[in-house]
Parts: C-alpha cells; sequence; structure tokens
C-alpha cells in the first residue's frame, strides 16, 4: 500500500500552529490550551482506534501523567478518527487525560506529519496520521518533536519523561545551555 510522505517539519522553536480538535466530551478545544497550573503542553498524535500499538501506547502513557502534572506539564492526545470512531476507542482504553479526534488532513500537513492511506475500510475509512509528540513551552515553541513514520518508531516514555523532569528542574538550569 502507499504512504504519502511530506518534508514540511515542525522545528524547535518554532510556535506550534493554531489547530481545533474534539475532545471524548465533544468540547472543541485548541491543541495548545492547557489545563489550569500547567505551563507546557504534550500533545501525542496517534494513528487512530484500529491500531492496537496506539492503544497499547496511550494505555502506558496514562502511567506517566502523574509526574509530568508534577511538572506542570499538561498532555493531549489526538487523531484523525471522527467522534464515533473515538467513542469505541475508549472502551479499550483505561486513561484519564484528555483525548480528541478531528484532526484534519490539513492541520496533518501543518504539522509536518506523515500521513498514510488506509489498506482497506477495514482498517479505517480516512487517511491518518502516523504518530509524532511534541513539547511545547509556555510560549507554545515547540521544545521536542518527535515525528514518527510507523506505530513502533516512539519516544520511550520513560526516558522522555525523565529528560523533562531533568530539563525543568531549576536546579540544572546552569547545566544545559538551549540555544
Amino acid at each position: 500500500y502507499k504512504r504519502q510522505m511530506y518534508t514540511q517539519k515542525m522545528h524547535p522553536a518554532a510556535t506550534f500552529p493554531e489547530v481545533s480538535v474534539t475532545l471524548s466530551t465533544g468540547e472543541t478545544v485548541s491543541l495548545t490550551n492547557k489545563e489550569e497550573g500547567c505551563d507546557w503542553k504534550m500533545v501525542v498524535v496517534f494513528r487512530g482506534k484500529h491500531c492496537p500499538i496506539c492503544t497499547k501506547y496511550l494505555n502506558k502513557l496514562e502511567d506517566f501523567t502523574g509526574r509530568l502534572r508534577e511538572m506542570n506539564i499538561d498532555v493531549v492526545a489526538v487523531s484523525g478518527d471522527s467522534k464515533a470512531q473515538l467513542d469505541e476507542h475508549l472502551d479499550e482504553l483505561s486513561i484519564n487525560f484528555p483525548i480528541a479526534c478531528g484532526l484534519s488532513q490539513s492541520d496533518m500537513e501543518k504539522l509536518g506529519l506523515y500521513i498514510s492511506e488506509p489498506r482497506s475500510e477495514k482498517e479505517t475509512d480516512h487517511n491518518f496520521a502516523e504518530p509524532a509528540l511534541f513539547v511545547l513551552n509556555s510560549d507554545n515553541e515547540i521544545h521536542i518533536a518527535e515525528i514518527a513514520n510507523a506505530p513502533f518508531v516512539r519516544p520511550d516514555l520513560e526516558q522522555l519523561v525523565s529528560g523533562l523532569e531533568f530539563i525543568r528542574n531549576p536546579d540544572n538550569l546552569s547545566l544545559i545551555h538551549i540555544s
């Protein structure tokens, strides 16, 4: 089957674009919206309900949300699924962080994501984004960007969260030089 590949990548320090999505609650929000008390945001793009590897990753991410919250990092997951597909997917997920649907093809392109066409309608009924992860700072600039072209190429969550704990600790500021 054919994959579409784009080269318009989002670069660290670039401002994350305005992208509106629909939460599982039905509310429309911007991906950069931060929960009360959080000044950073982690945006996790997943392929959709059809992908068991994504389901497993999202369930595992739940184990790290407490540590992320302690660093004032809010989390949201999003896919190009429809609201009906997201509602069905919720049965397989044991998460408490916000999850959203409705990432449009043009938003996927704006974010520089790899976009795949379904192999059959049994897989899903729309083009979908391959996984990506963005960590945004308080100015909604991209601090970390991880854009994958397959569901099994993702940052290790323990390593990622440990690294964020290091860079978010004010005691380590003198050890880090970020130009």
